[in-house]
């Protein structure tokens, strides 16, 4: 197959890498233990600990739990925090005992819990006291036998862990009553397992690493298979793509969206933990004040998030106040990066916003802007190395540059297939290894690769094909327009649909008139909204992509 991409690829970037370099992500952990000892690896409320202290911390929890009854290797094991410390010490502890991660929205319902409790077969979970009530409703439903909880402060050291579980749990009352009898605390399970031989496992290349939920917005969430080979294989081609701006030893990256989410986890957790870099974690970015405060303690040269996080950096007082002078990579991915959001965020923190595309699926990434990137380009850039895109048709026949089709993707980092659905499995992966992405793309002649929008979301006005996206653009252009999202809803004249927007302002001097005035300058007739809708705030994920099937239901469609 033609492969485009690579005339265009930067200077001195590989186009192959060798996913057989590491047996497993856990050697990979061995060795920046080892290597990078006395610096700083993660940072959360104050406290920070090396990668030797993460490496012995880790070591305690695996042997734990690898002594608990009934455990053994390939088992998987759910981890249910937000972004404090315990967080990565339990999964690098999961994977160094042999086991397979759960990573599990501490947001979730009693229902979406139960689910995806059952479905992984979890034989033991990692969760923090606030979300304790609601593995207590679901947890006789499961095969969960051993339990471990912890506070928010617990690994802050005295007395500030005193005090912040103080004021979580009889302030701010944020840890609703639970019963779990048998549960045991993270220090205890720490303190035991200092104590107790730790057996290294022999983990291959294709045993699981991680069982990563996709994200349930369409009906059940399914489990991809995530293999060491996967991810390892995914640290490898992003740490390729940004070996000229990333310095060993001497990064600070801020780690805002939840490390439960696959971009998150690989991006921050894994690739610059390769690094030797800093992981400066941020346990709430929705409260937008406390972020920029925190934001305002470091110089970090690294920062990653989705567009809805860097336009709500960007319209928080202070921001633009804080020191960038070490910022030098900013990376989006998740949704589309908006031009207007792009062309503030340089003018503000002298930094390009560089996009990037991925899915649950691959582990996650498969295209990224190169480096050497100023501008906003509307881009998700170039396959990463070692891997191949394709444009196809409906009868999935490949289609010529330019033209738009679903974008589908082949490489080491594309998952086993779904967690015990192997009709799932078939659908999106074929025989060759190439998975149909959902997602409309085009290629230009250069090989950069353009979203044109999910299939499912796509409008269908009087037979013309409109694309959320698009429209999306336009309208957050719009002075007075802080957040938009666009769906289609039944036409009342017609059997087709007609275009709507929902908008946040943050002006409400701004008219309904004045978006549509703007809009028929900008887009064919077809395109402009006929219905413009007002609201305080957008239905989101918990990494703050815009649900757009949420505003759909909402309006009857």
């Amino acid at each position: 197959m033609d492969k485009p991409w690579l005339k265009s690829y930067p200077p001195g970037i590989s186009p192959e890498i060798d996913p057989s370099r590491y047996a497993s992500v856990a050697e990979v952990f061995d060795e920046s233990v080892e290597k990078f000892a006395e610096l700083p690896a993660f940072s959360n409320m104050g406290k920070t600990l090396s990668y030797e202290d993460m490496g012995r911390l880790t070591r305690d929890l695996a042997a734990y739990l690898q002594s608990l009854p009934g455990m053994e290797q390939g088992d998987r094991v759910a981890i249910m925090m937000p972004n404090i410390l315990q967080n990565p010490i339990a999964i690098f502890a999961v994977l160094r005992a042999g086991f397979t991660v759960v990573n599990t929205n501490p947001l979730y319902t009693p229902r979406e819990l139960r689910h995806q409790l059952r479905d992984s077969g979890a034989k033991a979970i990692l969760v923090v006291e606030n979300f304790c009530h609601t593995l207590e409703q679901v947890i006789a439903d499961t095969e969960v036998q051993h339990v471990i909880t912890t506070q928010l402060g617990d690994l802050l050291g005295f007395p500030r862990s005193a005090l912040v579980n103080f004021v979580v749990k009889r302030v701010k009352k944020l840890v609703p009553p639970f019963s779990l009898p048998g549960a045991v605390r993270f220090r205890q399970a720490l303190k035991a397992g200092a104590s107790l031989p730790y057996a290294k496992p022999q983990i291959g290349h294709e045993d699981i690493a991680f069982l990563q939920y996709t994200g349930g917005t369409t009906g059940l969430a399914k489990g991809a298979m995530l293999t060491h080979r996967n991810m390892v294989a995914n640290m490898l081609q992003a740490a390729e793509w940004i070996k000229d701006k990333v310095e060993e030893k001497r990064e600070i990256i801020i780690t805002a969206l939840p490390l439960y989410h696959i971009f998150s986890l690989l991006a921050n957790c894994l690739v610059f933990m390769k690094e030797g870099a800093l992981n400066y974690l941020i346990t709430n970015p929705r409260d937008m004040p406390g972020f920029v405060k925190e934001l305002g303690k470091v110089k970090f040269t690294t920062i990653t998030g989705v567009n809805t996080l860097f336009n709500g950096l960007l319209n928080t007082p202070g921001f633009a106040d804080l020191d960038f002078s070490r910022l030098k990579l900013t990376l989006g991915g998740g949704m589309a990066v908006q031009q207007a959001v792009a062309e503030r965020w340089r003018r503000v923190t002298g930094a390009p916003l560089l996009e990037a595309y991925g899915l649950t699926e691959t582990s996650p990434a498969v295209c990224i802007n190169p480096m050497n990137l100023t501008d906003w380009n509307g881009s998700i850039g170039l396959p990463v190395p070692s891997t191949e895109v394709s444009i196809r048709s409906e009868d999935g026949e490949f289609l010529p540059i330019g033209e738009v089709g679903e974008l589908c993707v082949r490489g080491p980092q594309v998952m086993r297939g779904y967690w015990n659905l192997p009709e799932e499995t078939a659908f999106v992966l074929d025989e060759k290894g190439w998975l149909k992405t959902g997602d409309v793309a085009r290629m230009d002649e250069d090989g950069f690769v353009y979203i044109v929008d999910r299939k499912k979301d796509m409008i269908l006005v009087s037979g013309f094909n409109v694309f959320p996206n698009e429209v999306e653009s336009v309208i957050v252009e719009v002075p007075g327009v802080l957040e938009v999202g666009v769906i289609g809803v039944p036409d009342p004249e017609g059997s087709g649909e007609i275009v709507k927007a929902v908008i946040v302002r943050n002006d409400n001097s701004l008219t309904e008139e004045e978006v549509i005035a703007h809009c028929r300058k900008e887009l064919t007739a077809y395109k402009v909204p006929k219905i413009i809708e007002f609201r305080d705030e957008l239905p989101k994920t918990n990494i703050g992509k815009i649900l757009r099937r949420e505003l759909r239901e909402q309006a009857g469609g």
